[in-house]
């Protein structure tokens, strides 16, 4: 369930209310008169069935209700009431596999957003994924994918992609270029940091590597559990299971391959570098791809339904 906290202008507030009504899947209204201080207006509340909010949020917005007033959305944790059961059963489709665009939207604008914060994320999991490939170390390699913040930008691409939003696409793309080029630029510095005062050396990079050979070596396999992972993570998204990003964020090797390159080059390994290159492209692509078409069926599958 998810809970509705709307500030209306009282000349709206009928209009709002009947469009809350005739909703199926929506219990507990609530009216506050004249409750609203900023802006003045007042105070609506509603549960409704997760299945039936993206339906009634479009409806409210076309009422104008976001510029004159405000639409607040949480999520219900916990609900003990039978109104609230019948609203569920009653409402289409299961909630498990409703999609709020609304709240897709909101989400990816900010995991998108090329922040501090972000870069800071980006730059020391790809400075740890370089002391693996260095090291030859698969928990090392395993902990910067759990650290990297890429696939926020990346499900942010598909967002844009899908919903036709050119600003979120150009904010996603311009994340993830800076992002990986500024990573790179400062791992490389870092490699040769390192290499400095004894701790890598261009020998270490160049032997056998059994544990992290793949991140330079691409095939199809690298494409197929780019499109897996891109399809698991879309899903997790729209279906409000973070948990599930985790896994997503350990199963291509984005960060680590980045980190390969960047290494590689501070120590004149070109072929190395390339392949590792190749090999971040190809995840990035596969991921932006199987995500923008898992995101086209499920609003081609929602929408049959509805």
């Amino acid at each position: 369930m998810l809970h509705l906290r709307l500030i209306v202008p009282a000349d709206r507030t009928e209009d709002v209310v009947g469009t809350i009504e005739k909703t199926v899947g929506t219990t507990h209204l609530v009216v506050l008169p004249g409750a609203a201080r900023d802006p003045a207006g007042d105070v609506v509340m509603c549960d409704v069935a997760r299945e039936a909010g993206d339906a009634l949020l479009g409806e409210l917005r076309e009422l104008g209700l976001d510029e004159a007033g405000s639409i607040a959305v949480e999520n219900i944790d916990l609900s003990l009431s039978r109104r609230a059961d019948r609203a569920e059963e009653e409402a289409p489709g299961e909630g498990a596999d409703a999609v709020l665009w609304e709240h897709l939207v909101d989400a990816t604008h900010e995991e998108s957003t090329l922040s501090v914060t972000y870069l800071a994320f980006l730059v020391l999991a790809t400075m740890i994924a370089a002391c693996g490939v260095v090291l030859d170390n698969a928990i090392l390699i395993v902990g910067a994918m759990a650290v990297g913040p890429e696939f926020g930008p990346l499900a942010g691409l598909c967002t844009a992609l899908v919903r036709r939003a050119p600003r979120l696409a150009a904010r996603s793309a311009i994340a993830l270029l800076v992002g990986f080029a500024a990573a790179m630029a400062l791992t490389t510095g870092f490699s040769i940091a390192m290499d400095a005062v004894g701790l890598f050396g261009k020998d270490m990079l160049g032997r056998a590597r059994p544990n992290t050979d793949f991140i330079w070596k691409p095939d199809m396999f690298s494409f197929v559990v780019a499109v897996l992972a891109g399809i698991a993570g879309t899903l997790s998204l729209t279906s409000a299971k973070s948990g599930a990003l985790v896994g997503v964020a350990i199963s291509v090797t984005t960060v680590p391959a980045a980190a390969n390159a960047a290494v590689a080059l501070g120590y004149g390994k070109i072929d190395q570098m390339w392949g590792s290159t190749e090999q971040l492209l190809l995840n990035l692509a596969g991921i932006v791809v199987a995500g923008t078409l898992t995101l086209m069926a499920q609003k081609a599958l929602w929408g049959r339904r509805g």
